[in-house]
Order: structure tokens, then sequence, then C-alpha cells
């Protein structure tokens, strides 16, 4: 099963995320792609990782997402990526070549995978259009990552006020 998680900033999308981990009874893997690159993103990691438990297994992993979903997929195994925009970020801030290579990989590798695969990101496309073109970039590749991510996946889920909606899939 193939699951994405969408919502706002503090949506409840990676407790709920981590909760569907939890019940699923399987050993949990835990794909991280943030960076800290300042205080404020170090505290949220912290916050992140103080909530997992200490069996899961956490990898670090800001780029090569669909190399590291090869390597932890696999039955009895449930992979948690939190999250796809910070990904996405990554991938924008590298260069073209990286961010096409890493976001056609995660796209041509995720259908394949063996064992439940839950994707967690953020909408970000219900503001006003951003006033520069790096932000007006990032909106529209979140989007349609997004769109081709929800076309392919199970289930998908959107969070608001910690509350999940099912858009997609049985429940």
């Amino acid at each position: 099963m193939k699951e994405l998680i969408l919502g706002g900033a503090r949506s409840g999308k990676s407790r709920h995320a981590e909760q569907r981990a939890v019940l699923s009874g399987l050993d949990v893997v835990y794909v991280a792609t943030a960076v800290a690159g300042d205080a404020e993103m170090a505290a949220r990691i912290g916050g992140h990782r103080a909530r997992r438990p200490e069996s899961w297994l956490t990898v670090e992993e800001p780029l090569a997402l669909a190399a590291r979903l090869e390597d932890n997929a696999g039955p009895g195994r449930f992979v948690l990526v939190d999250c796809l925009t910070l990904w996405l970020g990554n991938l924008l801030a590298e260069g073209e070549d990286v961010f096409r290579r890493e976001r056609q990989a995660l796209l041509q590798v995720l259908p394949g995978l063996a064992g439940p695969v839950c994707l967690v990101s953020n909408e970000v496309g219900h503001g006003i259009v951003p006033a520069n073109p790096l932000a007006r970039r990032f909106v529209d590749e979140a989007g349609w990552l997004h769109q081709e991510l929800a076309a392919l996946c199970d289930r998908v889920v959107w969070m608001a006020a910690g509350l999940p909606l099912l858009l997609k899939g049985a429940s």
C-alpha cells in the first residue's frame, strides 16, 4: 500500500503518519529529508526525533530518496517519508539535473516497492501566488508532484486541524 498524506504546516500530518506506522505492527523505517540549516529547523527536527520510538530505524536522506526507498522497503517494513516538500526544496537547491533525475526516480520506483510506504508532504498551493520566481516554481513543482503521487498511491489523506479527511482509497 502506498499512501500520501497532505496538509498545511502544523496540520497533524506527521503525527498521523506516525500513528499509521505504529498501527501497522511492522518494523518502521523513518526516512527524514530535512537538513538543519538553522537553529529553528534543528529544533523542529529534534521534536520529530523525540516523538519517534527508539525501535524505529531512522535514515536521513536529503536528496537520493528513491535509492533509500529501494534500500529499505520490503515485506514486514513500514517506510515513512517525512517530508517531500523539504526534499523538493533540497533538490531545487542542487540544480536542474539533480532535481529532474531524483524526482523521476521517485515516480519510477514507488509503484514497485514491496511493503507499505507512507509519504508526508505540505500542501503549499492554498495561498497567494508568490512574488519571486523561485517560490512560484516551488509551489508549482510541489503541486505537480502531489498530483502524480496521488495518482500512484492507493490512499491519499488530507489533514486539517489534526483531523484526517480521506481523499482516495479505503478507510
